[in-house]
């Protein structure tokens, strides 16, 4: 997507995407991951996410990498704090108590910001980006994480869906349906995919969506 779109919508507050409560697949599945406590996990495309409060709370480092510099001012605002933002060359970066987060094109920044992630979890990512961003994105993680690092992805489906049908050019918007075919053709097989579980389907304007979980380990 276009860095303008996700601008505007975090300027004018549509932001349908962001979760009031913790997801209930990061709590049902991370203990899926072997992750030891302490370690960094990465949040892709994190918004304001409460599930980075909910990561904290069980004792992990957590690096959250985001576009939308409101998103990240606000998540800490939310908690009743202020956090000034430090410029370092192309990214703005806020930490406080165990949570980093990073402003910036999460493919133009540099690889030091990388170092030492442990887990990654993505709940909103994948599904925000059209198929060639996909692509993109699937191959900087191959590229940033060290082999032994696992990852929880949950993606959406949307009952008789196909990659064209809901394509940016026709004026459609994240977030996609990803299938489980796809998310295999992008990270395999630089990652191992291990399909946890499906929801029930849920009728919404667009039709019946599913929410999938996946355990990715990096080969």
């Amino acid at each position: 997507m276009e860095h303008n779109f996700w601008h505007q919508r975090w300027q004018e507050g549509r932001i349908g995407f962001h979760q009031a409560d913790f997801n209930p697949w990061l709590q049902q599945f991370w203990s899926k991951l072997i992750v030891k406590p302490g370690t960094r996990v990465l949040v892709p495309l994190c918004g304001k996410s409460r599930d980075m409060l909910w990561l904290r709370e069980q004792g992990y480092e957590v690096l959250g990498m985001e576009l939308s510099d409101i998103a990240c001012r606000d998540f800490f605002h939310e908690q009743g704090v202020e956090v000034e933002a430090i410029t370092i060359d192309n990214y703005h970066r806020r930490e406080r108590d165990g949570i980093v987060l990073l402003t910036g094109d999460i493919f133009e920044l540099p690889w030091e910001v990388f170092r030492g992630i442990g887990a990654v979890y993505d709940r909103a990512a994948l599904i925000a980006l059209p198929p060639a961003m996909r692509r993109r994105y699937a191959e900087r993680l191959a590229q940033r994480i060290e082999p032994g690092v696992e990852m929880l992805l949950v993606t959406l489906e949307l009952a008789g869906d196909d990659r064209s049908q809901f394509s940016v050019s026709e004026g459609d918007g994240p977030p996609f349906s990803v299938f489980e075919s796809e998310v295999r053709d992008l990270f395999e097989p630089a990652f191992t995919v291990i399909t946890l579980a499906a929801g029930e389907r849920v009728e919404t304007p667009r039709g019946l969506e599913r929410e999938v979980a996946y355990l990715l380990h990096r080969q």
